[in-house]
């Protein structure tokens, strides 16, 4: 028992499963939208139980999938499946039984979340040989983030409001851009390898010009977002505040120096969406 909590606790270093921050935020402020306020708790906690299982499960396959391209590449070799930390058949275990504990949670929120339940894992786990096929594989990690606020959505309504489809566009452009970003850093490594990627077809200087337009555009999905869903004041702080924190996320990260590129990908990106949800929320609660 003491090895296969051991073994858990490395598939959940492995994954960073703390990361669920970068697209749980979303889902919370949609779910808020939808509920135009607080659902019951019960609701939440099954939202975010699907959340982390699907995020899970998406990471552990990528992981399984990845092992032997990671292995060959210097900046991933140090991972638990190619320094033998863990077995494939382990983390693919791992992955099967979160995406179990996914479907339990779709199926206790109601039935249309269970009826797309596999349309979501399908994106979720096939994004993970996008890489091997197209260079806009990026969009593919954007739209399995991007997912999250119109699931919750559904979650809470049963039904889908294409208003919120536009909050699901920003964040696979924000997911996007940042993977872009995140992308240059195997630049040299995906070249030799035969991988696809935005900085591996067009370098990376275009490739930030791209990641930068991508974000320029989720901005204004947000703004578009804003308008629809009536924001007041705090809600457009919201806007302004992420759009400055994207703008010092750019500013620490460069094509010639990319020293800062965790502090730019994860410590950034989940304050960005905690700052947007705190935002929103206050927004709401300042309606009442």
């Amino acid at each position: 028992m003491a090895g296969i909590l051991n073994k858990i606790g490395t598939t959940l270093e492995m994954i960073k499963w703390e990361h669920s921050i970068f697209a749980l935020p979303f889902a919370l402020t949609a779910m808020l939208l939808a509920a135009n306020g607080l659902p019951g708790w019960r609701k939440v906690a099954w939202i975010v139980v699907a959340m982390v299982a699907a995020r899970s499960a998406a990471m552990a396959f990528n992981r399984w999938a990845d092992a032997d391209l990671d292995a060959e590449n210097p900046r991933t070799r140090t991972r638990a499946i190619p320094r033998g930390l863990l077995s494939r058949n382990f983390v693919l275990g791992f992955t099967i039984v979160a995406v179990a504990v996914f479907l339990a949670a779709a199926a206790e929120l109601n039935r249309l979340t269970l009826e797309l339940a596999p349309v979501a894992l399908v994106v979720l786990l096939g994004y993970s040989y996008l890489k091997r096929v197209t260079r806009w594989s990026h969009l593919g990690l954007g739209l399995a983030l991007g997912l999250a606020p119109a699931a919750a959505w559904i979650a809470v309504r049963g039904s889908l409001d294409p208003r919120i489809l536009v909050l699901t566009a920003a964040v696979t452009l924000w997911a996007g851009g940042f993977d872009v970003l995140y992308a240059c850093q195997d630049y040299e490594h995906d070249r030799s390898a035969g991988l696809h990627s935005l900085p591996q077809a067009s370098g990376p200087t275009a490739a930030f010009w791209t990641a930068r337009i991508m974000h320029l555009a989720m901005l204004g999905l947000l703004v578009w977002f804003g308008k629809l869903f009536s924001f007041g004041v705090a809600g457009w702080l919201g806007v302004v505040a992420v759009a400055l924190l994207l703008a010092y996320e750019h500013s620490i990260v460069s094509p010639r120096d990319l020293r800062r590129m965790n502090a730019a990908f994860f410590t950034m990106n989940g304050v960005i969406a905690m700052v947007f949800l705190g935002f929103v929320t206050a927004d709401l609660w300042m309606r009442r």
